[in-house]
């Protein structure tokens, strides 16, 4: 390439760079053109290397350079205006690089840590980090960014304040082009600062106040009582406050809140505005007859309520409750919160927002929180946002974060989402203002969560009995020498005018009416606040014992089955289903005929269109549910061309109920949760989770014990969740055969739950209408079946999904009664194997009942279906599952009076430490025998 100087453009400077690396090597290897005009780049110290290349200086000084070699002056004599050029182009591409540095680096030099401890890292952001010296910060600033800033000193000054002050934000990792320009603008146009009124600052004492005076009332009356104080980290509240108000600003009608037990009864008081007598009165313990068995403790307990903010604008504002598993609670929060927005139909996701506080150390240490974020963005489950808020502790129990995590900080997980993390020093309390309205403006902006770090400390031990200096001496030696925020506070805003009268004043009114509070908390005759979570949603539900609420008909018509199941099967005009599809279409148009009995999928078919076309909301979420595990549902078909999906439950009527079926991620527990929340919010629809395999609801065991099964003995929640977990012992080895049935009997009292392990496909139609048609609202556990999806036998005529309804016990009518010796009892699967073998082996004598509802068990349905036979034959309970699993144990526990004056036997698999073998063939001679067995045969 014959290229001069003169040539010099954008398309070669790639030419010129190697060119430059090879006269810094060795001057005279160039030609003597472009050795004159490099000299004086050599001259100005123009580096050669990874972190600063020349690009920028040859296109910043091209045309100064180019003159001179093109004779509109001369090279070496233009060599100062040359030089000259070349320093400012150096100088900015530094400034570039410094500017972008604090950016992406800023917030490792923040003033984040109330305890003033010093900083892991050096951020290297210093001008000569970057090659900059003294006098290039006297220089003007030549960039775009803090145009008020004279020279390039102050405007480095105005960098610090932006992101290194005692905010410190990371952004830089949003992929979103935008979304990080938005940012950017409006940290750097107000330094990141939010200029309050003297009312505003006002505001933020007062809540402040509020926050420090609940805490240190409680820690004096109720001496040595748990309460989880938030003390420490006070700016909690104005923080909520100020969030709330913003997000009301911008449309949020309603708030959804979850949290732990640590702040919960100052969130409670100061945010939810629940009565502090109502408080103390749980502190006093007087009323101990009303929780006989029940109840939660007081800083597990929830709260629905209505405010008013600032603005005016009312917003109804719930608060979860929670046990004592930290950030579980907060799929259950995402649930309902998309529930509501479902029921508003909110499709942009504006109305309802979810708020969830975190602790430090379980925001990085539950793998909850990553399940949680990755269902975030998806169309199933995405809500528009949430404001995570951490409060950090610096410390969880006793264990440092150094022990605690691999990160550096807390919310690192949080970097998987094109999120902004705001990372604050809670004794800032207006840094705490500027971060609220910020990540309540990006919420509403973009539609994505945003994540706030409080950095803060935690005043007590994990609780008020503990001591904390056993493993903490230095930093509690800190803590105890440290003045309150609102304290630092009052000295701020004293050193701008605010009187010291006015803020002991605040702080008086709110003791006074504390201690008028607790007066009315210890009357004998105090009447304790109704509670808060019912709402009219739920005023035509009930709970409470299975015996009071009188059966339900769920048969449907024929005609109107008939007409359901074929409109299901009507396709769009171009649509090209899959061969395999289209045979299976056939069969079920078949069935709509009923020229053929119904298969299990077409029942669940028949039955959600019912309750589709009758106006209920159906949510079917879980692991490939759309076609489902054992390719029996196709509930969603998909173009063998080109991959366009139908789904025909979304097309039987024009003002039929919403049909949602949702493919979830690769998680249990988050899943579960989230639906549990959604079915808190939709008593008048059918919410469903399937499980690939029945064993993997142990992946959710939290939601089912601390939620599911026990919510409303704590907390008085209902929810009528189906679980449909597939279970059965058919030679799939041990991790896919057993649901644990023996679990959920264990957890079954106080007729919490319903339990079902079904026979036919007409029952499974009558105990999904049954959830909907009845008022009583219960969990439903449902044994799905595996193999019984296509077993010959299992199917049900169209007329008996028109008649009756669900059957708890299904009486045997084929052996003469008298000649009965031996009644099997069973559930499930296992009932076609031995009817299969009562066949084979020409046994008359052998009665089979079904139990299909094992919880709530119906002695009355039992004992008429053992009526008929000699009291002298015995019952026997034949299961599939080991000894000490299935529900053998349930059943021996609670036989009563339909088994009296009868002998109560079992036939079951060994007991077993693991559900059931590896090996097919081992399986089948197990089978074999348990078959044997339950006819009485050696």
């Amino acid at each position: 390439m014959n290229a001069t100087p003169g040539d010099l453009g954008g398309h070669n400077l790639a030419f010129a760079e190697a060119l430059y690396a090879q006269f810094l090597e060795d001057p005279a290897s160039v030609d003597p053109a472009w050795r004159a005009f490099f000299d004086p780049l050599r001259e100005a110290a123009v580096p050669l290397g990874p972190s600063f290349r020349p690009r920028s200086i040859f296109a910043g000084g091209a045309g100064v350079l180019a003159a001179g070699a093109n004779g509109h002056g001369n090279g070496n004599g233009n060599g100062a205006a040359v030089a000259a050029a070349s320093r400012a182009a150096v100088r900015q591409e530094r400034l570039d690089l410094l500017i972008n540095a604090f950016r992406a680096r800023g917030h490792l030099a923040a003033d984040l840590d109330p305890l003033g401890r010093p900083h892991a890292d050096d951020p290297g952001l210093t001008p000569a980090a970057f090659g900059l010296d003294e006098a290039d910060l006297d220089q003007p600033n030549p960039s775009r960014v803090a145009r008020s800033a004279r020279t390039i000193r102050e405007l480095l000054a105005h960098l610090r304040t932006t992101y290194s002050r005692t905010i410190g934000v990371q952004f830089m990792h949003i992929e979103h082009g935008e979304a990080r320009r938005w940012l950017q603008e409006r940290m750097e146009e107000t330094r990141n600062h939010l200029e309050l009124t003297r009312a505003e600052q006002v505001r933020l004492l007062t809540k402040l106040t509020d926050a420090e005076i609940f805490e240190q009332f409680i820690q004096k009356k109720f001496l040595g009582a748990k309460s989880f104080s938030l003390e420490g980290g006070e700016s909690l509240i104005p923080l909520l406050d100020l969030a709330i108000d913003r997000a009301a600003d911008h449309g949020v009608s309603e708030v959804v809140i979850g949290m732990a037990h640590r702040g919960r009864l100052n969130v409670l008081a100061n945010i939810l505005g629940k009565s502090p007598r109502q408080i103390f009165r749980e502190f006093e313990d007087r009323d101990p007859e009303l929780y006989l068995g029940r109840g939660d403790v007081k800083y597990h307990l929830g709260r629905t309520t209505e405010v008013t903010t600032a603005g005016g604008k009312q917003v109804q504002l719930t608060l979860c409750f929670n046990p004592s598993h930290l950030e579980f609670v907060s799929p259950v929060v995402e649930g309902r919160v998309r529930a509501r927005q479902d029921r508003l139909g909110d499709e942009a996701r504006q109305r309802v927002m979810p708020l969830m506080i975190h602790g430090d150390a379980a925001f990085a240490g539950q793998g909850i929180v990553q399940e949680l974020l990755n269902m975030s963005a998806l169309p199933g489950y995405r809500t528009g946002g949430a404001l995570h808020v951490i409060v950090n502790n610096q410390i969880g129990f006793t264990t440092p974060p150094s022990a605690a995590r691999s990160t550096l900080y807390a919310t690192d997980v949080a970097r998987m989402l094109h999120a902004p993390i705001f990372h604050v020093n809670g004794e800032d309390p207006e840094a705490v203002a500027q971060v609220a309205r910020l990540a309540m403006d990006f919420r509403a902006r973009f539609g994505e969560d945003v994540f706030v770090d409080l950095y803060c400390y935690r005043r007590h031990g994990h609780n008020e009995g503990d001591e904390p200096a056993f493993t903490q001496p230095v930093m509690y030696k800190q803590i105890r020498a440290r003045r309150t925020v609102r304290e630092s506070y009052v000295e701020r805003l004293r050193e701008t005018g605010l009187s010291q009268t006015t803020a002991d004043a605040i702080a008086e009114e709110r003791r006074e009416h504390l201690e008028a509070e607790l007066t009315e908390a210890r009357r004998d005759d105090y009447k304790p606040e109704p509670a808060s979570h019912r709402w009219l949603l739920w005023q035509h539900y009930k709970g409470g014992a299975w015996a009071d609420v009188a059966p339900v008909a769920t048969g449907v018509p024929q005609d109107r089955l008939r007409a359901l199941l074929e409109k299901q099967l009507a396709l769009p005009a171009t649509f090209r289903p899959h061969a395999k599809v289209e045979r299976l279409l056939a069969a079920r148009a078949e069935m709509a005929r009923g020229e053929k009995p119904l298969d299990w999928a077409t029942a669940e078919a028949a039955a959600l269109a019912t309750l589709l076309t009758e106006g209920c909301r159906v949510r079917l979420s879980g692991q490939d549910v759309g076609r489902g595990t054992f390719s029996h549902r196709h509930a969603v078909l998909h173009d063998a061309e080109d991959g366009t999906q139908h789904v025909a439950l979304r097309h039987l009527a024009p003002d039929q109920a919403p049909f949602e079926v949702w493919d979830s991620p690769l998680t249990e527990v988050a899943v579960v949760g989230f639906e549990w929340g959604v079915s808190l919010e939709q008593p008048d629809g059918l919410v469903l989770w399937e499980a690939q395999f029945g064993d993997f609801c142990n992946v959710a065991q939290v939601i089912i014990d601390q939620f599911i099964t026990s919510a409303e003995d704590k907390w008085g929640l209902l929810s009528g969740l189906v679980m449909l977990l597939p279970h059965g012992f058919e030679g799939q080895g041990p991790e896919h055969s057993s649901a644990r049935l023996e679990r959920f009997l264990q957890l079954a009292a106080e007729d919490n739950v319903q339990v079902v392990n079904l026979t036919t496909p007409a029952q499974y139609f009558h105990a999904l209408r049954r959830q909907v048609v009845s008022p009583w609202r219960k969990p439903l556990v449902v044994m799905s079946p595996k193999s019984l999806l296509r077993h010959p036998a299992a199917v049900s005529p169209l007329e008996d999904l028109a008649a009756g309804g669900f059957r708890t016990v299904i009486a045997d009518e084929r052996p003469a009664p008298a000649a009965v010796t031996r009644v099997l009892l069973v559930s499930g699967r296992l009932y076609y194997d031995l009817v299969e073998a009562r066949e084979k082996q020409g046994r008359a004598d052998v009665a089979i009942v079904r139990l299909e509802q094992l919880y709530p068990l119906d002695d009355a349905a039992l004992a008429a279906a053992l009526a008929p036979f000699p009291t002298a034959a015995p019952v026997v309970w034949v299961q599939e599952e080991p000894f000490n699993m299935g529900a053998w144990y349930f059943l021996r526990a609670r036989a009563g009076a339909a088994f009296a004056g009868r002998r109560l036997e079992v036939v079951a698999r060994p007991e077993s430490a693991s559900p059931a073998t590896g090996s097919l063939a081992a399986h089948r001679h197990e089978q074999a025998l348990l078959l044997r067995q339950a006819f009485g045969e050696a």
